[in-house]
């Protein structure tokens, strides 16, 4: 017999006469005259229905437990199905024990109830839709990148630097470093730490590859409990050599975004939907803005405005901050969000940051008397800050000025080497992922959109 998907049995055009296909039970309703199973093995949000002799049915053939079907792929009778599976034989290859199992047949249940059960919680319908929807992303973001010239790189995970500058990290010791804190010696004979970001091994690359671009975890030590954050999560951070323009940068960010989401509406229609439907219904990200003319239309797309004209809108704004709005100061989530909303509810570029406010790396823009650098931010919709960039500071002088009056030289001496032999103007920006996905599906809380939830002790993972 011919081993099916059930997405494959669903999308068949022709009938089949020996077919298998293998997953796990969604629900079983048996008759008199015949037994009804559906089954589903991940592939598809839709289930595959099989039909059967009741003479198959047995006191294992419950929901949640895994069955291997042979038969024959037929033409379904229903309106709502394409294709159904008549049953030769059924195996039940693990039992369920539908009394102690936590997820029931036919109950939707709350996120919040699925959490507890981060061991179990991809067999529900909602995360097993955002796996899909990771997947797809993912590809399709290795696509964007390939397609268009750039070269994957895998960055360490393990480094000494903050890139982010904030101090967030995550030190890595080996058990015996941790039981003995008065030994100063270290296993990489220097600090080591959880990467915060790719990017400055990146720029290394950019010194040779014009095009280089990674996509793999990050950490950030920060109150991960909160609905907004995460100790772990996933960037895509690329970096562009011979440009001078923050537009380069901004128009990557802009059609990388089209590109990865176009794709991900085209092939997992169904799983979206069912966010928007059923678990960010109040949000309506794609039907509040008709999302396929959104991706098309350039002009609309986006709003940019400078860090400073962002300041002036928000301290004329009618509603009061948590924390005042004033030139030189970080924006805040709820500015962010208030600036988005100003802007007509589209994704807003802010360009042109404060030169104190960023990190050393970014490119002075000698502009007085309010000093700026060559950074860019990108604010959506519900989230906030999705992406962040900049053009890189290329000029020797103008880094080596910096690095010393924040007592960075000697750290960072072989970033300066990157400036003296071939330096070139370039630059960058890294998005969030989990942040990406929020935004398409509407999520509130940060931790709905990863495969794990944070460690657990009912889950050694």
């Amino acid at each position: 017999a011919v081993r099916l998907r059930v997405r494959e049995a669903l999308r068949a055009r022709e009938p089949a006469e020996e077919v298998r296909v293998q997953g796990w039970i969604r629900s079983v309703r048996s008759q008199k005259e015949v037994l009804f199973l559906h089954i589903n093995d991940g592939s598809s949000l839709e289930n595959l229905q099989v039909v059967a002799d009741p003479s198959l049915e047995n006191r294992d053939l419950t929901f949640g437990s895994a069955v291997e079907v042979q038969g024959k792929l037929v033409k379904s009778p229903h309106r709502m199905q394409n294709m159904e599976l008549q049953a030769k034989t059924i195996r039940v290859v693990g039992p369920c024990d539908i009394w102690s199992f936590p997820l029931k047949m036919k109950q939707r249940q709350p996120l919040e109830y699925v959490r507890q059960f981060p061991h179990l919680r991809c067999r529900n319908n909602t995360l097993g839709s955002l796996l899909r929807i990771r997947s797809e992303a993912t590809a399709a973001i290795h696509s964007f990148f390939q397609d268009n010239g750039y070269m994957h790189i895998h960055t360490p995970i393990i480094t000494s630097n903050d890139c982010e500058g904030a101090g967030e990290l995550f030190q890595v010791e080996t058990s015996s470093e941790a039981r003995d804190s008065a030994d100063k010696t270290h296993f990489f004979n220097v600090p080591a730490f959880l990467t915060v970001s790719g990017q400055l091994h990146l720029e290394v690359m950019a010194g040779a590859f014009t095009h280089v671009f990674t996509f793999g975890p990050t950490f950030r030590a920060e109150n991960s409990q909160s609905r907004r954050h995460l100790a772990e999560f996933y960037m895509v951070e690329a970096e562009l050599s011979f440009t001078e323009s923050l537009q380069d940068i901004m128009q990557v960010m802009e059609d990388l975004f089209k590109t990865v989401t176009s794709t991900v509406l085209s092939k997992c229609p169904r799983d979206v939907e069912l966010f928007h439907k059923y678990v960010a219904p109040a949000q309506k990200v794609i039907q509040n803005f008709s999302f396929h003319s959104y991706l098309r239309d350039s002009f609309y797309f986006y709003c940019r405005i400078s860090y400073s004209e962002a300041v002036e809108i928000l301290k004329q704004a009618s509603q009061s901050f948590t924390l005042k709005p004033e030139w030189g100061c970080d924006l805040q989530k709820e500015h962010e969000k208030y600036l988005v909303k100003h802007c007509g509810d589209i994704p807003v570029f802010v360009i042109n940051y404060p030169y104190d406010l960023k990190p050393f790396y970014m490119r002075d823009n000698e502009d007085g008397p309010q000093h700026t650098v060559a950074a860019v931010d990108l604010l959506v919709p519900g989230i906030g800050e999705l992406c962040g960039g900049s053009l890189r500071e290329e000029r020797l002088p103008f880094l080596e000025s910096r690095l010393q009056r924040l007592g960075l030289t000697d750290a960072y001496q072989w970033y300066l080497d990157l400036r003296k032999f071939g330096s070139a103007p370039h630059g960058g920006f890294g998005m969030g992922f989990e942040r990406y996905l929020q935004y398409i599906l509407g999520v509130d809380n940060i931790k709905d959109v990863i495969p794990f939830p944070r460690f657990s002790h009912s889950c050694l993972l």
